[in-house]
C-alpha cells in the first residue's frame, strides 16, 4: 500500500466510520479505512439495526397530529440524560446533547434525505418515560423508522464511499486489526496492527483471529469509529454499575455480532485519550435466544407495545412505570432486585398480533427489501408478522397454552436458578387487572398507559391492541416470554470536544487523533447520559461522525 498516501485513516467501518469518510471524500481528502472483518461487514451493526432516527418537529410527526419543539425535546433528552459529573466526564456530553437535539430539530432529516433516506409514515414512541415531565422519556413519539431499516441508513453512505474508492480517494484495508495508535510529540501519527488471515465469513458470523502478518501506516489524523463493548461480557461485567442497577446478570446474550469487543478503547487510553462514563451502558431486559443464530449467543430484542403484563422471575407483576416500552434502566434494576436476571411476559395472541415487533433489519424483511406489496400483506394479515410467528413456535423463551395452569407449568420448565412460579398466585394478579376493564376508567397504572398509548394515531392504528380481558378464551391462547438482559450499547466512552477530536487525560485535544460513534459514547463520551431515548444511537454515529469528517476535511 505504499502508493497510497492517505490524508486521514479511519479504524473502522461502521457508520461512524462511513460518514466521516464521506464528508472527507466530499472535500477531496485521501483516507484509509482499516476495518478487521471482511468487506461483507461494512456498515457494521448499523445493518443490523432497526433503522430508527429521532427527529423533533418533523413532517411525519405533524401528520400524524404530533406537536413537538426543540424545547420539549431538550427537556425529555437533560431529564433523560441526568448528567451529575459536569465538573469531568459529563463536561463534553451536555454540550454533544444540546448540540444533537438542536440538529435533530433541524438539520438532520434534510442531511439524510438529501442522501436518499425515505422514513414510513408512521411515528414510533419509544421509552414512554418513568411517570415524571421532568424525569426520564418521550413526551411525544419520535422514532422515525427508516424504509429499508438499518441496511438503508448505511448505503446512503455506502455508495459514496465506493465510489471515492473507484476515484481512488478511498482505499480500504479489510482484515486489519489496529493494537497501536502511533503517537510522537503528543500528537497521532498513524497506527500499527496485525494483519488477520483472510476470511470470507458471511456477515456477522465469528471469524478468525488467527495473525497472519504486521502492518503500519501513517496519517496526519486517525479516527477511531470502531464501536463499543457489547459482544465483550467480560468487560460490561467489569464495569457493570452494581450500586445503580443491582447484580451483574450471570446470563447475558448478545445483541451484536463478536467483532463488537472494545479493544480500541484501552488501546486509545494507552495512546492519551481520556476513556469517561465506562460504568454507563445500554443493555436491554426484552432479550430472546435467537433461534436462528447468526453469531455466538445471538440474541434478538422484542420492542413491545404497552399491553403485556411484566412478571419478575418469581411471579410479581412489576411495579408501576415498569412498563413495556417505558423505562429501560428502571424496569432493569427492579428485575435484578429480584435475585434473579430475567423475567416475564405473559401475553394473549391478540396483543402479540398487533404489539409485537422485533428489533433488527433480518426480523423484518418487508421493510428492509422496500417491498409496499410485501409489507401490507404481511402487516395486514391474520396473526403476527412471520418472524414473530416463526419465534413463538421454534424460540426456546416461548410457552403457548391455553390455560394459566400450563403455562405457568411450562414457564416453570424454562425457569432458572430455583426460581417457581406459582400458578394461583399469577392468575390472581391477571384476574385483578382483567376486572379492571368493566369501565372505561380504571385505576390501574397500565391501563391507564394503554388508553393514553391510543390516544397516539400510530398506536391506535398499528401499534397497541384494544384493551381487553387476558382470561377470555376469545383472546388466546396465552403466552409467555422468558425475557433475558440482551447486551447492545455503550453510553460512555472515549471523550471527544465538538470536533470529535478526542480529549486527553489533561482535558486539552490530542492533536491529530479523533473518534466518533459508540467508542466515544456517540459523542463526547456520552452524549445520552445515564438514558437514552432511542433512534438517538445510529443518528449519534451520523453525527459524531460527520463533525469528525467536517472538522478534518478544513485542516488536512
Amino acid at each position: 500500500m505504499t502508493d497510497f498516501k492517505p490524508d486521514v485513516i479511519v479504524v473502522g467501518a461502521g457508520l461512524a466510520g462511513l460518514v466521516a469518510t464521506h464528508e472527507l471524500v466530499k472535500a477531496g481528502r485521501k483516507v484509509l479505512v482499516l476495518e478487521q472483518e471482511n468487506r461483507n461487514n461494512l456498515g457494521g451493526q448499523a445493518f443490523w439495526s432497526l433503522g430508527g432516527l429521532f427527529f423533533v418537529d418533523s413532517p411525519e410527526q405533524r401528520r400524524m397530529g404530533i406537536k413537538d419543539n426543540m424545547e420539549l425535546a431538550l427537556q425529555d433528552w437533560l431529564g433523560s440524560a441526568a448528567f451529575d459529573r459536569l465538573d469531568d466526564e459529563d463536561v463534553w456530553g451536555k454540550q454533544w446533547a444540546q448540540a444533537y437535539v438542536d440538529w435533530a430539530a433541524g438539520g438532520k432529516r434534510d442531511y439524510v434525505r438529501e442522501l436518499g433516506l425515505k422514513f414510513l409514515p408512521f411515528v414510533g414512541w419509544a421509552e414512554r418515560g418513568s411517570g415524571s415531565a421532568t424525569g426520564h422519556g418521550n413526551s411525544v413519539p419520535r422514532f422515525h423508522l427508516s424504509w429499508g431499516t438499518g441496511p438503508a441508513v448505511v448505503e446512503i453512505f455506502e455508495k459514496p464511499v465506493l465510489a471515492g474508492e473507484r476515484e481512488g480517494l478511498v482505499r480500504f484495508a479489510f482484515r486489519h486489526q489496529v493494537d497501536e495508535i502511533l503517537m510522537e510529540d503528543g500528537a497521532a501519527v498513524g497506527v500499527r496492527g496485525s494483519v488477520l488471515e483472510a476470511s470470507d465469513a458471511e456477515r456477522g458470523v465469528k471469524s478468525s483471529r488467527e495473525v497472519v502478518g504486521d502492518f503500519e501506516h501513517r496519517a496526519a489524523a486517525v479516527v477511531v469509529t470502531s464501536g463499543g463493548i457489547g459482544h465483550n461480557f467480560d468487560l460490561m461485567r467489569q464495569n457493570w454499575p452494581v450500586d445503580r442497577l443491582g447484580p451483574v446478570p450471570k446470563h447475558l446474550i448478545a445483541g451484536v455480532p463478536a467483532h463488537v469487543d472494545g479493544r480500541m478503547l484501552e488501546i486509545s487510553e494507552t495512546a492519551g485519550a481520556q476513556l469517561v462514563n465506562s460504568d454507563r451502558m445500554w443493555a436491554y431486559t426484552e432479550g430472546i435466544h435467537n433461534w436462528d443464530p447468526i453469531w455466538p449467543n445471538h440474541a434478538i430484542r422484542i420492542i413491545p407495545g404497552p399491553s403485556s403484563m411484566w412478571f419478575d422471575a418469581l411471579g410479581n407483576r412489576l411495579p408501576a412505570p415498569n412498563f413495556p416500552g417505558f423505562d429501560s434502566i428502571g424496569t432493569m434494576k427492579a428485575i435484578l432486585a429480584t435475585g434473579h436476571d430475567y423475567s416475564w411476559f405473559i401475553l394473549t395472541q391478540k396483543i402479540i398480533e398487533k404489539e409485537f415487533a422485533l428489533s433488527g433489519s433480518e426480523q423484518n424483511p418487508d421493510i428492509t427489501s422496500r417491498d409496499l406489496k410485501f409489507m401490507l400483506q404481511s402487516r395486514l394479515a391474520k396473526g403476527a408478522p412471520a418472524p414473530v410467528e416463526k419465534f413463538k413456535e421454534h424460540g426456546e423463551d416461548f410457552v403457548v397454552a391455553s390455560t394459566i395452569r400450563e403455562l405457568v407449568e411450562g414457564m416453570n420448565q424454562l425457569g432458572r436458578d430455583g426460581a417457581e412460579l406459582d400458578a394461583d398466585h399469577i392468575e390472581a394478579q391477571i384476574v385483578a387487572r382483567d376486572r379492571e376493564l368493566d369501565n372505561a376508567f380504571s385505576k390501574d397504572l397500565q391501563l391507564m398507559a394503554i388508553n393514553n398509548a391510543r390516544l397516539s394515531r400510530t398506536d391506535k392504528l398499528i401499534r397497541v391492541a384494544s384493551p381487553h380481558r387476558f382470561l377470555e378464551e376469545k383472546n388466546g391462547p396465552l403466552i409467555a416470554v422468558r425475557l433475558n438482559i440482551l447486551s447492545r450499547k455503550t453510553l460512555g466512552g472515549i471523550q471527544t470536544n465538538l470536533d470529535s477530536q478526542v480529549i486527553g487525560a489533561d482535558r486539552r485535544p490530542i492533536q491529530g487523533l479523533y473518534a466518533a460513534g459508540e467508542v466515544a459514547g456517540f459523542g463526547g463520551g456520552g452524549v445520552h447520559g445515564y438514558n437514552a431515548l432511542e433512534g438517538t444511537f445510529l443518528g449519534g454515529c451520523i453525527f459524531s461522525g460527520r463533525a469528525a469528517g467536517l472538522a478534518l476535511a478544513k485542516k488536512a
